[in-house]
């Protein structure tokens, strides 16, 4: 299992060159329907538009697949894709919407401008480090929760849930890279008392540091 970056949720922003308008929009996607789907939204919500460009990446596969959609061959869906490729985005497909302003960009201003467009969507968008992770519980007495806690920041473990009853039990984040070693120091401090119990597996964003 290796880490990807996504984003959270669909976002937009735009900007003019030469008079013709380009709006990037940008959402999450995991599969080729969802893909295929956003950008039939995308062409219906701008069914005036000159062009409705666009590219999608999937993990799944690692299925790529750009539309120029009537503008010179190269020159938008493959720069649009290739932002992707740069920002090492995946699971993610972008539409460049243009309203043609009655200026030609030439083939290296329209390649600028769908990249600026692609950039631009990504930019409007949160970012996700998705990493392989585990949700953990942790049972441990009071006298033990304080330093529990105090190391947690250094393996980059984001706490959850602190239940108080008889005793405390934590519900952990952790990145899978991190167990081994959160693992060893919380045995070590607690002379073998205290060890994590791993209930999940899953993908998770942890904050790129």
């Amino acid at each position: 299992m290796e880490g990807y970056r996504t984003v959270a949720a669909p976002a937009q922003d735009e900007f003019t060159e030469k008079k013709s308008r380009f709006i990037g929009q940008i959402a999450p996607v995991r599969s080729e329907e969802e893909a295929v789907a956003f950008v039939n939204a995308v062409r219906e919500r701008h069914r005036e538009a000159t062009h409705n460009v666009y590219a999608y990446i999937l993990r799944e596969n690692q299925l790529t697949r750009f539309s120029d959609d009537g503008e010179p061959q190269g020159t938008a869906g493959k720069p649009v894709l290739e932002v992707f490729q740069r920002e090492g985005l995946v699971d993610v497909a972008v539409v460049v919407t243009r309203y043609f302003g009655g200026i030609l960009l030439g083939a290296g201003g329209l390649v600028r401008a769908y990249a600026q467009g692609a950039k631009t969507a990504v930019d409007a968008a949160q970012v996700l480090n998705m990493q392989p992770a585990a949700l953990l519980e942790v049972d441990m007495g009071y006298d033990f929760y304080g330093k529990a806690t105090y190391i947690l920041p250094k393996h980059e473990v984001q706490l959850l849930e602190s239940v108080f009853e008889e005793g405390v039990r934590l519900r952990l984040l952790c990145k899978k890279s991190r167990l081994p070693a959160l693992t060893q120091e919380l045995r070590e401090l607690s002379s073998g008392t205290v060890a994590p119990l791993m209930t999940e597996e899953k993908y998770a964003h942890f904050p790129e540091v």
